[in-house]
């Protein structure tokens, strides 16, 4: 009889250890999501682009946190347009059909059967792994590349880099009419030339003039660094704010350097062209977007006007 009694006391006590803990989860939830709030009512009904690329898209983890935070906007009235690219898979898919990698001032030299190659990575597996992925996280995406419908229209980019596209217009019906209908948009970035020369565009660049033919609200870069810093080697002279007129300074400065400058001139090509403002953030953080987009403090550097 003690003991039994002793082990109802202890399963009451359990229990309502459990249940307080609960309790306090649940509270800690509430708050989050009534803190958020503000931001949602903020961005309701807005367009934003995210640029997906570094180790954000290689890492399971990271890739599974970065799509469930995309879920999370669309799901809450954001308009979630999502833009990626993929070196890595496009480099080890070109390793192993013995084709040689070749890198003009930070972009892959592309001749015909490298284009070819590109298409097949990006608008093929690539494309369809994010769509999968966020249909199995519960979302509802489609998958879209710059041939569709003609969307990225290019030309050949000036200078030695093969069949690397400049962009010449985007046409953003198929992404409008995605979006309307409930989907999130996920975009490869290959173009098109008016001869049905195929592109290899540049993601960043891809990604700021989608977000400025949209009129985004905002387009959030992901990249393998915390944002920008006065000193790469100190994560703590992050530069939270930059005007995008004093980019060309920092580049003089010698602040803004090597592969940093296309991703930021991207940035600063976007705010000009009246996307509201650009962020650079660390995709390896988990949920990183969120912080950004749900909080005054924001996370990474942005660039406003």
């Amino acid at each position: 009889m003690i003991t039994k009694n002793r082990r109802n006391v202890s399963v009451r006590k359990s229990v309502e250890g459990e249940t307080e803990m609960t309790q306090d989860e649940n509270t800690i939830k509430a708050k989050v999501l009534t803190a958020a709030l503000p931001y949602i009512q903020k961005y309701y009904g807005k367009t934003v682009v995210v640029k997906y690329g570094g180790n954000a898209m290689i890492n399971p983890d990271l890739k599974k946190a970065v799509m469930s935070d995309i879920i999370l906007l669309s799901l809450v009235g954001i308009h979630v347009v999502l833009v990626h690219g993929g070196g890595p898979e496009i480099s080890s898919m070109l390793k192993k059909l013995e084709i040689p990698s070749r890198f003009v001032d930070g972009l892959r030299y592309t001749d015909q059967e490298t284009a070819e190659v590109v298409q097949m990575v990006l608008a093929g597996k690539t494309n369809k792994d994010l769509v999968s992925l966020i249909g199995v996280l519960g979302g509802k995406a489609i998958g879209l590349c710059g041939i569709d419908g003609c969307m990225i229209q290019a030309r050949k980019l000036d200078g030695d880099y093969g069949f690397v596209g400049d962009i010449t217009h985007v046409d953003v019906e198929p992404i409008t009419d995605a979006l309307d209908k409930g989907y999130i948009p996920v975009i490869a970035t290959v173009g098109m030339g008016h001869d049905g020369q195929i592109y290899n565009i540049n993601a960043d660049t891809a990604a700021a003039e989608i977000a400025a033919a949209l009129q985004a609200e905002n387009i959030i870069t992901l990249t393998d660094i915390r944002g920008l810093m006065h000193d790469v080697n100190d994560e703590s002279s992050l530069i939270s704010s930059v005007k995008i007129d004093d980019v060309a300074g920092l580049i003089q400065e010698g602040i803004i350097t090597g592969g940093m400058i296309p991703k930021i001139k991207s940035c600063e090509s976007a705010v000009r062209s009246g996307v509201k403002k650009a962020v650079m953030i660390d995709g390896r953080i988990e949920h990183s977007i969120l912080i950004e987009m749900f909080s005054d403090e924001g996370i990474g550097t942005m660039f406003t006007r």
